[in-house]
């Protein structure tokens, strides 16, 4: 394909480089990603040996899938790939536009403290109550507890977004 054959405009994939380091997040996905590897590997390898399957460790699946899905936001938001409406944004008024995007980190600072707030109740009520999980009879909250630290650590990520916002727009 020639370069004049392109599909994508230029305009829409612009690299994004972080305003500070990702590496906690990306260090954790990792791990989190290699452990699921290794669960599944291992489950699948039993079971077509044995013909039983380890359905506990669904449980852990599910845990780390959360996990990766978390850190991965946080680091989406640093890098600038989280999901965005360029389309419609892109079209404004350089102040409007500004206004939209400060808006956008606002609202998400506003909606991931509130899964924050809401995620320590749910843990803080699994340990109260004494619940334990369905498969591995171990207790909720280890599992539960995980949400509103990592929905505090992208908080902390937005916060420092909205702040490296402001200080480009005061350039």
């Amino acid at each position: 394909m020639a370069e004049s054959d392109t599909i994508v405009d230029e305009h829409f994939i612009q690299p994004v480089k972080a305003p500070f380091q990702v590496r906690l997040e990306e260090a954790i996905a990792a791990g989190a990603m290699a452990l699921l590897c290794v669960i599944t590997m291992a489950n699948v390898v039993v079971r077509y040996l044995t013909n039983i399957s380890f359905a506990f460790t669904e449980e852990i699946s599910v845990w780390l899938m959360v996990v990766m899905t978390l850190v991965g936001a946080s680091g989406a938001f640093v890098k600038g790939h989280h999901i965005s409406i360029n389309f419609l944004v892109d079209r404004m008024k350089p102040a409007t536009r500004w206004r939209v995007r400060l808006s956008g980190l606002l609202a998400s600072t506003v909606m991931f403290a509130t899964l924050a707030v809401f995620g320590v109740r749910m843990a803080y009520e699994d340990f109260r109550y004494d619940v334990t999980s369905p498969a591995l009879d171990v207790p909720q909250w280890l599992y539960t507890v995980w949400l509103p630290v990592l929905s505090l650590l992208i908080v902390v990520r937005l916060v420092q977004l909205v702040f490296v916002f402001l200080k480009q727009k005061a350039v």
